[in-house]
């Protein structure tokens, strides 16, 4: 018998992220401040719903979803800057096209597709994030648009004519 170990030391606590499968830090920042201009368009266009004519819930709703975007706009920014970066200081155009839509419902409707496409970005981004607090601010923000979108959902089923 000899004292030698059955198998090299592993070093791979040491490796690289981007070599571990994990994103680098150039990929992360585009991709945070990419979803900071998405809910700085988000926090806009629920602000200005949440000013405009219709059903009390549905008004509700909007300054709910505008603290939301707020909150994860402030979030975002801070990661970036934790990254060494700077936040984007761009609206993303998607505020542009939903308050062209002037029917509550439509708009409504539009603004669940937007929190759609951000979950399905979280979605793809979460698992390649090492940084366990990072990667826990995305989790929560998932959830959060999760939320939102099944309250919308429920906002428009209860203004739909019934048959």
């Amino acid at each position: 018998m000899t004292a030698e170990p059955a198998s090299p030391v592993c070093y791979a606590a040491e490796a690289d992220d981007v070599y571990m499968g994990y994103a680098g830090r150039e990929e992360i920042v585009t991709a945070l401040n990419e979803l900071l201009e998405a809910e700085r368009a988000g926090a806009k266009v629920a602000l200005a719903s949440s000013r405009s004519e219709g059903p009390a819930s549905y008004l509700t709703l909007m300054r709910q979803v505008r603290a939301d975007e707020a909150k994860w706009c402030a979030m975002l920014s801070r990661q970036i800057k934790r990254l060494g970066a700077t936040p984007s200081r761009k609206t993303g155009a998607f505020k542009e096209k939903a308050l062209a839509i002037s029917d509550p419902a439509e708009r409504l409707a539009f603004l669940n597709r937007g929190q759609s496409w951000v979950v399905r970005k979280l979605e793809a981004l979460q698992p390649r994030i090492r940084d366990d607090g990072l990667h826990r601010d995305l989790r929560e923000m998932l959830d959060s648009h999760q939320a939102n979108i099944a309250q919308a959902e429920s906002e428009l089923a209860s203004h739909e004519p019934q048959p």
